[in-house]
Formats: structure tokens, C-alpha cells, sequence
């Protein structure tokens, strides 16, 4: 959901309780004058790099925003395609984030407002040197690669059945179909966010959509036809249009996952992805503001980070068994938060989020960031040193 936007109040006040737990919490073992570290100080109209060279292998970001927007900062390859990302970075707050890179040509981005390309510093990694690992992680990369091409191929049906109701012009039929539709995506959201151009395609809301983009015309996907079915309660030409080009473009995804770039620290950061999109998206009831199904996402979100975490902990366990001892804990904590929402926890069929009260909404979200500040810090317990 990197193409999501969040009103201006309401991001800098989430992002800025994310950040201010995470941000100085996150220690670097190489410390600021490692070879390894790039120091980016981001404001509302530049990206700064403390270098442009780093030698293959760990690269760690350590990042500043200095302005007053919310920003995210990404390393790219030279097509886009997204190597690391931190997204909602609050104003005077600081993050930092672990990442492999391979000799050759990056760039680093930042985007004040989450919005539009970035602005962007282009670096180098020199030498023919790969990130040393743990072949323990060898064998959690290839799991996890199993694990996100299933959920892309156990999507496509479930989509399907969406579409055909859509098509078929049934409200209630498309209305059920469609949480469901989305399960597997919003598990593994970061991998299909690597591509760059998928993302805005099928999941961005209206107000994700860049400036000089018409909703009329440029708005698709599953958030489009969300509105259509339960605010605007019709399905026109247009709506079935829409539900034949979801399909097409979840075929891309499908197509596409299994050549993902995949480390054990895009894992790690995945993970903590999906918390921050809980955090900024599902905790606030913006996702999905039609159905009002943001806790079937919410736990999916979940489910997709615990499985990273899961496939990653015998290493990280060895590494920091402090940090995995205090991930067991709020993961169980929130996922038993999650079940107090569903009468049944082996069904997805969750309280809808418009009956869930704000005492309720804060307390979900203090489970959310009670996890996300030592998922921050994951990527670097699966580090070898």
C-alpha cells in the first residue's frame, strides 16, 4: 500500500510515536564512520548522502528527517525496482535500516509528503564482495520464496470469484468476495511493492494518487471498486472494466513474484513493513473506509510479518535472544488481541471496523508499536558481523 497517503495530521502523529520508539532504539555496530554506513538527512526539498561509495555486501542506512513533512527513503535499483524502503519517517525523528547490496549502480530516494518518484542520490557499491551469511538463511530466503509465490497463486482464485461477481453486476456477492480477495496480497505485501509498478495499480486509495492523476480515469484496483460497492452501492460499465483489469494485473504480480530479489534483511525490513502499514493504515480505518475490513488485512499483515520472523529466528535467536524473546512476546500479545475480534480463529470473519470503539482502536494500536520497535531491529540480529 506504498502508494497510500495519509492526511497530514494524522501521519505525522502515527509516524512520529512509530519513529520516536524506533529511531533511537536502532544501534549500529558499525558505527557513523563505517565504511558500510550511509548517513541520509532528508528535508521537505532535499536528500543529503554522507557518501556516494560503499563497498558490496551490508549497507545501513542512517536516516534524519530534518523537515517538516512525514518522508520515506528507499534504495533502488537503476529500474526501480526497490532494494530497502522505510516508509512514514516522522519530522525530527531518525530511523535506521540494514540491507544487502551487490556491486553496481543504486539509487537512494527520498520522498518528502510519500509522494511521487523522490528525490534522489545516486551511489555506488564497489567490489566483488557478497553480504556474508548464515546458510541457515539461505534456507529461510528459499522458504520464504515458497511461501509468497503460494500466496500469489492461492490469491488468483479468490479474485477471480471477486471479479466474476463484480462482472455478474450481484453487490452482495462482490461485497462478500472481497476481503478475502486480499489476504494473500496484504501477507506479502512488500515483495510486491519491490516492483514499483504494481502497487499503484491494484491497491492505492483515491487520495494515494499522484498529483495531476485523475480518479475518474487513473484510479483502478481493488480500493476503486471498494467505494463503487459500498458507498456508491452500483456496478456500471466502468466497475466491470475495473474487475477484468484487477485480474490482469494480480496475473503480472503472480507471474512476477517468484523473480523477486529477496535477502534475509528484505525480509527482516518486510516485516516491519507491514506493521507500518497496520500502524498508518488499518489501526486508523483509512484502508479500507468503504467495508470497513481493515481488521482481515490487519491480521494479514501480521500473519505475512510472523512468517518472516519465523523463518529468520533460529538465526536471530543465536544473534540477539533478548530481541527474538521479546518478539515471541508481542506477537502473542497482538495476535490475542486480534481474536477478541472474531468469534472464530480460524475464520477471517472480523468485527467490522466501524463498531470497533476508539479505546479499542488505541489499544490495538499500542500492540502495534509495542512489536514494531523490536521488529526494527530484526534485519540486524540476521546480520553476520
Amino acid at each position: 500500500m506504498r502508494a497510500v497517503r495519509l492526511s497530514v495530521v494524522t501521519a505525522a502523529a502515527t509516524a512520529a510515536a512509530l519513529t520516536a520508539v524506533t529511531g533511537c532504539t536502532e544501534k549500529s555496530k558499525g558505527g557513523e564512520g563505517s565504511d558500510h554506513v550511509i548517513s541520509v538527512t532528508a528535508t521537505d526539498d532535499s536528500c543529503e548522502v554522507s557518501k556516494k561509495e560503499v563497498p558490496a555486501g551490508h549497507l545501513e542506512l542512517a536516516i534524519e528527517n530534518k523537515g517538516s513533512k512525514v518522508t520515506e527513503v528507499y534504495v533502488l535499483f537503476p529500474d526501480d525496482r526497490v532494494v530497502t524502503e522505510r516508509e512514514n519517517i516522522g519530522p525530527g525523528t531518525k530511523q535506521r535500516v540494514t540491507a544487502e547490496v551487490k556491486a553496481g549502480d543504486y539509487q537512494i530516494a527520498c520522498k518528502p509528503g510519500m509522494k511521487g518518484d523522490g528525490i534522489r542520490q545516486a551511489i555506488k557499491a564497489t567490489g566483488g564482495t557478497a553480504a556474508k551469511r548464515d546458510s541457515r538463511l539461505d534456507k529461510a530466503v528459499a522458504e520464504y520464496r515458497t511461501y509468497v509465490q503460494a500466496q500469489a497463486d492461492e490469491t488468483l482464485p479468490l479474485a477471480e470469484k471477486f471479479a466474476q461477481a463484480v462482472k455478474g453486476g450481484d453487490l452482495k456477492a462482490a461485497q462478500a468476495a472481497y476481503a478475502a480477495s486480499r489476504i494473500g496480497w496484504e501477507r506479502t505485501e512488500p515483495v510486491a511493492e519491490s516492483f514499483g509498478d504494481i502497487d499503484p495499480k491494484v491497491d492505492v486509495r483515491e487520495d494515494g494518487l499522484d498529483d495531476g492523476q485523475d480518479p475518474a480515469t487513473d484510479w483502478t484496483g481493488w480500493h476503486r471498486l471498494e467505494k463503487a460497492l459500498w458507498q456508491d452501492k452500483k456496478i456500471g460499465d466502468r466497475e466491470k472494466e475495473l474487475a477484468d483489469l484487477l485480474i490482469k494485473d494480480l496475473k503480472d504480480w503472480q507471474n512476477r513474484v517468484g523473480k523477486a530479489e529477496i535477502t534475509p534483511t528484505s525480509m527482516a525490513n518486510g516485516a516491519k513493513e507491514l506493521l507500518d502499514e497496520v500502524a498508518t493504515g488499518k489501526v486508523t480505518g483509512e484502508e479500507e473506509r468503504y467495508s470497513h475490513t481493515d481488521l482481515v488485512d490487519f491480521k494479514a499483515n501480521v500473519e505475512g510479518a510472523e512468517k518472516s520472523y519465523a523463518l529468520l529466528k533460529p538465526v536471530a535467536q543465536e544473534n540477539d535472544a533478548k530481541l527474538t524473546a521479546e518478539l515471541d512476546k508481542q506477537f502473542a500479545a497482538l495476535n490475542g488481541l486480534l481474536d477478541k475480534y472474531r468469534p472464530n480463529t480460524t475464520s477471517y470473519a472480523f468485527t467490522s471496523y466501524d463498531k470497533v470503539s476508539e479505546g479499542d482502536r488505541k489499544e490495538l494500536s499500542d500492540a502495534v508499536n509495542a512489536l514494531a520497535e523490536p521488529l526494527s531491529r530484526l534485519a540486524a540480529a540476521v546480520v553476520v558481523k
